[in-house]
């Protein structure tokens, strides 16, 4: 978000000082003309989406691109001082009154068709928390352009953008953006998801809001949080396992999302979005998506996971994006040749769903970028034309920030947020990208760049569980039978998936998509011997917890570091209950060559069954000064297709 985390984060935690100064605007360019604005992205599309692979799909398989924009108001727009009456005190001068912006100056039928027009096919709608509690109408004057929403509450003005949009068929992406109605970000008590509130209670929100919508198929996604980060005394992290791990805080909400209010939301993580100090000489950075190659999230219902990230040419890898205090001398994005650029952004991000039939490949959403129209310099233009030109290349899901936003201040002078693709002046009338803006030809471009498109067929995918914390129920089935082993770490596949691979620490597994599971249901905890036949010693002088026959591994279970039980499914079809092989993985990895998956255990030993093969069991053992971990599986052939 174009914001001043953007200015220092908090450095100002240490320097206990004021924010550094903003440069005055630079001054508007020339109009020049301008190429046409793209066509209306209005191809059919029916929901609910879900991903295959790298891919968005719609209901019927065929790929969904988010071509989107971030319509933002409902987070907030104070800047955090001063009266929040004096629209002065808030963002580019544009109080927003909670609400989405733009409703005191254009119709929403106008607007949607602007929208249409640029080639949108999705909005990004953020939200705070608080607006979802706050019971006071908006003033009639934030909604005069539209008079049907007076007398309303900020929620119910969202309520009514939410069905204005996918009434004109835009799918919707509810955002978390804030948890106070000020601007994000920095150290504005927004920096996490559980920022004066719980966890719990963030999820409990989410709950709400993903059942408020939940009969409006095309409200079809729930992005978490925005830009997670360091607040004044600590950072967050991504799984650690304590009450700043946003892998874990992300993995729960998701799960109550999907279970308790909707199945059917695309369900959007975005990377950290910064840690650190930003002072040379101390460590800082802005990690992104990179934690999700070596620890990704498996949710309940699998094919609903979206990745998602932010970037702006003034920030960089580890550039705060402040200028004075607060600066450090890493390079920014905008410094960077393309090449640089390219890999950074492949680094950060595009690894995630460039990188495929691994545990971590997923869709990718740039869910922020932008740049101002306004914009004069050399270097910011050339990053932008870039940038646009990699999201093309990489044929990307992305949103621009931000779509709306005012020309003119309440008083009808010069003002507002030129970052806007949109901008209305005080009587509606509109300027921007479909008009004379430097931006709309690498708009177009992006907008309207080829893409895959079409059916996108099913393939293998691959899922990571990790006990190291918590459970890792990634079964609804294993979940509605209760607890299978009360008291220990317990990890189960995803419904629809065996598990193909486990670690020798670190309580590592790995699923991969199986329709080998038998409609009829049912679950097998085996906690000793009893399955495992006479002459049938497959791992000798270690403890081996096998399936029964007809019988696959869907999870296991750990007490510490000692293996508790193995948790099975009995098959559709005949399986193989004699010969197969024992993978052993206590002393070295043991994976076939060309394993999918990837390393879904960084830095442990890890064992893998082949593609063509089933787990069957675990063996151990509790041998004085042995751990008492998984050592081996029993991998045996699947039944022929």
């Amino acid at each position: 978000m174009k914001s001043l985390l953007r200015a220092v984060l908090s450095v100002l935690l240490l320097a206990g000082g004021t924010l550094p100064a903003v440069a005055a605007p630079a001054p508007v360019p020339a109009p020049q003309a301008a190429p046409a604005p793209p066509a209306a992205a209005d191809a059919p599309w029916t929901p609910p989406l879900s991903t295959r692979g790298r891919y968005i799909v719609d209901a019927r398989g065929e790929r969904f691109r988010l071509r989107s924009g971030n319509w933002d108001g409902a987070q907030g727009s104070w800047n955090g001082s001063g009266d929040r009456n004096d629209p002065a005190t808030h963002h580019a001068g544009q109080d927003s009154h909670g609400i989405p912006l733009g409703l005191d100056r254009v119709a929403l039928p106008a607007l949607l068709a602007d929208f249409r027009a640029l080639g949108l096919n999705s909005v990004r709608l953020p939200f705070s928390n608080e607006m979802l509690h706050t019971t006071a109408p908006v003033p009639d004057s934030a909604v005069a352009a539209n008079p049907a929403l007076r007398g309303r509450t900020p929620l119910q003005v969202y309520d009514a953008v939410v069905s204005a949009l996918t009434d004109a068929g835009f799918a919707v992406i509810l955002n978390n953006h804030t948890g106070s109605t000020r601007w994000c970000c920095g150290l504005d008590g927004n920096e996490r998801w559980n920022s004066g509130r719980s966890t719990a209670q963030w999820a409990d929100d989410w709950v709400f809001l993903a059942r408020r919508y939940r009969d409006n198929p095309r409200v079809v996604g729930a992005d978490l949080y925005n830009e997670v980060r360091r607040d004044t005394w600590d950072d967050p992290n991504w799984g650690l396992g304590d009450a700043h791990d946003w892998q874990a805080a992300s993995q729960e909400a998701a799960d109550r999302i999907l279970t308790e209010a909707n199945p059917d939301l695309l369900i959007v993580i975005e990377g950290i979005n910064w840690t650190g100090i930003p002072l040379d000489g101390l460590a800082h950075g802005r990690p992104t998506l990179t934690p999700v190659r070596t620890l990704s999230h498996t949710l309940v219902v699998s094919d609903k996971l979206v990745y998602s990230a932010h970037f702006y040419g003034y920030t960089g890898p580890h550039h705060s994006g402040a200028t004075g205090l607060g600066e450090t001398h890493d390079p920014r994005y905008q410094d960077m040749t393309p090449a640089q650029l390219q890999q950074t952004l492949y680094d950060q991000a595009f690894f995630v769903s460039a990188e495929t039939g691994t545990h971590f490949t997923a869709p990718v959403w740039i869910s922020e970028f932008g740049i101002g129209a306004d914009e004069s310099a050399a270097a910011p233009r050339a990053w932008f034309q870039n940038f646009t030109g990699d999201l093309a290349a990489s044929d990307a899901d992305f949103a621009y920030w931000p779509l709306v936003g005012w020309s003119t201040t309440a008083q009808g002078a010069p003002g507002g947020d030129s970052w806007a693709m949109l901008r209305y002046d005080a009587t509606g009338r509109r300027t921007g990208v479909l008009d004379a803006d430097w931006r709309t030809a690498p708009w177009t471009a992006l907008a309207t760049a080829p893409g895959r498109t079409g059916p996108v067929p099913a393939g293998p995918s691959w899922y990571q569980l990790d006990t190291s914390h918590r459970d890792h129920v990634a079964s609804l089935r294993t979940r509605a039978a209760g607890d299978w082993d009360t008291g220990a770490r317990k990890a189960v596949c995803p419904d629809g998936a065996r598990l193909a691979g486990l670690s020798h620490t670190g309580g590592y597994g790995l699923c991969t998509t199986s329709d080998l599971r038998s409609p009829a249901g049912g679950q097998t905890v085996v906690r000793d011997e009893a399955y495992v036949p006479a002459g049938g010693d497959w791992a000798g002088g270690y403890t081996k917890f096998q399936c029964p026959a007809g019988q696959f591994l869907i999870g296991y279970s750990e007490r510490g570091e000692r293996v508790s039980a193995a948790l099975c499914a009995p098959a559709r079809t005949a399986l193989a209950t004699t010969g197969g092989r024992t993978v052993w993985f206590d002393r070295g990895d043991n994976r076939p060559a060309g394993a999918g998956g990837g390393d879904f255990a960084s830095g442990h030993y890890k064992g893998q069954c082949t593609a063509s093969e089933y787990a069957a069991g675990i063996a151990f053992t509790t041998r004085v000064g042995s751990r008492p971990s998984p050592a081996a599986l029993l991998c045996r052939p699947l039944p022929a297709a």
